[in-house]
């Protein structure tokens, strides 16, 4: 029986729905390719190892931290409550500060969640001990990988830290934390401002003067209040909390881990 249509018609018909059949289905593909994600390119200095660097300081206030290698300490093996280290938990016990050359012995220095000299902070100092930081915006314990902060008032509450700004490089100073004894020397001193977000940053610094830097040594920064000198330049600003513009800092660095003499 004859076709309809002659045979030729056949192909083109076919063709014809072929590609009625691609253009419906183009825009959903097209789609579909769209909504694929696309892998970002990452650039090299996004997956760099952070920078390990310890600081050497210079006694000059403000002044830059340069990098050398770190020091390691002689290591005495605390007891299991004493935390030491990198990561090794939160230092929630007091522990006493002595610093010979300033006459200062035995302050008690207390722990605290926050960052330097804030309302929880002053609270502390204003009972005539020590306050320090930790946590995300502080420090860390005394022994501990990173920066030991350590405030307390020079003038006020007894004014436990008010021969601080005599403490000089060499200075040796004493931490003890239930039997263990830490010795840390004196580096540097800096000035920090309360009125800079940069300078508090450095002092708040895991490597003290260098924000950003990994820590691979144990540092301490003792702070106090720089009141006398900022009034006899005419600078009588003050926070809140009756902080001045600026604070000492005496930076150092542990040296020695051994266990403490009973009389500590």
């Amino acid at each position: 029986m004859p076709l309809p249509f002659p045979s030729r018609a056949v192909p083109a018909v076919l063709t014809g729905a072929v590609a009625l059949l691609l253009a419906a289905c183009a825009p959903s593909v097209a789609a579909g390719t769209a909504a694929r994600p696309q892998t970002p390119s990452v650039p090299a200095s996004a997956t760099a190892a952070p920078p390990a660097a310890s600081a050497a300081y210079s006694s000059a206030p403000g002044a830059s931290p340069a990098v050398t290698p770190a020091v390691t300490p002689a290591v005495v093996v605390p007891s299991a409550s004493q935390p030491v280290g990198p990561g090794a938990g939160v230092p929630t016990q007091a522990s006493t500060l002595s610093i010979p050359s300033a006459g200062i012995s035995g302050l008690r220095v207390m722990p605290y969640e926050g960052t330097t000299d804030d309302v929880p902070g002053t609270r502390i100092q204003d009972l005539g001990v020590a306050a320090s930081p930790y946590g995300k915006l502080g420090g860390v314990g005394p022994g501990q990988v990173g920066n030991f902060l350590i405030t307390a008032h020079r003038l006020s509450a007894g004014g436990p830290l008010r021969d601080l700004p005599s403490v000089d490089k060499g200075d040796t100073v004493l931490v003890t934390l239930g039997k263990v004894e830490y010795t840390y020397e004196i580096v540097a001193t800096r000035k920090t401002s309360f009125r800079s977000e940069r300078s508090l940053g450095e002092q708040r610094a895991a490597v003290p003067g260098a924000p950003g830097a990994a820590p691979t040594q144990a540092m301490i920064t003792i702070s106090t209040c720089a009141t006398p000198e900022d009034h006899a330049e005419g600078n009588f600003w003050s926070d809140a909390q009756g902080n001045p513009e600026h604070r000492i800092d005496k930076i150092g660095v542990l040296r020695k881990t051994s266990a403490a003499s009973p009389a500590s």
